[in-house]
């Protein structure tokens, strides 16, 4: 059973995301809050394994309580999913640099929204492809650092190619056609370029990519 905590001020708005929800019978709804700061203490209290967190709310906002949650090493296991109305560039970019699992927009899709929170509750990442394609324009658009990260001396010469592609947003399956290997090749790939990058999702590992230059090539080479 997955546990979610509900965090957003309006009273209608949490109701009716727990009956969405909950019409999963593997999602179970454990607790709401009204603020960033209410968030934070159910969170410590409940230890879910998602928190659903709207940004903009009264006193701490949703990016403050993601930071919270973030630099809380006893809250490892929770994971948070933005949901929001909002779709500005610096909100999102903030969130995906927190190390949020991923980026909704309230508009999404009733299975959609169940979809992601199955997936972040299973460790992936995600983000819509409208907010996905901004997240890398931006990147591709902020300066370069004049060396390549250090940490990527570590990686052999095919896991910076996987790595390269990941940057540019290709999933397992495109990596896979592209290289010629299985997918499950890649993901054993991606694992390994996590644990010697210390990132924690997918998510950081494309951010490594483009701010390292790795991803101004077509083939996998700067």
């Amino acid at each position: 059973m997955i546990s979610v905590i509900v965090v957003d001020d309006q009273e209608l708005v949490r109701a009716g995301l727990r009956t969405l929800l909950e019409n999963d019978p593997e999602i179970t709804v454990v607790g709401e809050a009204s603020d960033g700061r209410a968030a934070l203490s159910r969170v410590r209290e409940l230890h879910p394994d998602i928190v659903l967190m709207d940004i903009r709310m009264p006193g701490m906002d949703g990016l403050e309580a993601s930071a919270a949650i973030r630099a809380d090493d006893s809250l490892a296991g929770s994971r948070v999913l933005i949901l929001t109305t909002f779709d500005e560039d610096d909100d999102i970019i903030e969130a995906v640099t927190l190390g949020a699992a991923g980026y909704l927009l309230k508009d999404t899709p009733s299975d959609d929204l169940r979809k992601a929170v199955h997936t972040a509750a299973a460790g992936g990442n995600l983000l819509s492809p409208t907010i996905a394609r901004r997240v890398m324009e931006h990147l591709a658009r902020a300066p370069k650092p004049p060396e390549p990260d250090p940490r990527l001396a570590a990686l052999t010469e095919r896991e910076l190619t996987v790595l390269t592609r990941v940057g540019h947003g290709d999933t397992n399956a495109e990596i896979a056609a592209a290289l010629f290997i299985s997918p499950a090749t890649v993901r054993t790939y991606v694992s390994r370029i996590l644990t010697k990058l210390d990132a924690r999702d997918r998510t950081a590992l494309a951010v490594i990519a483009h701010r390292s230059g790795l991803s101004t090539g077509e083939d996998g080479h700067k």
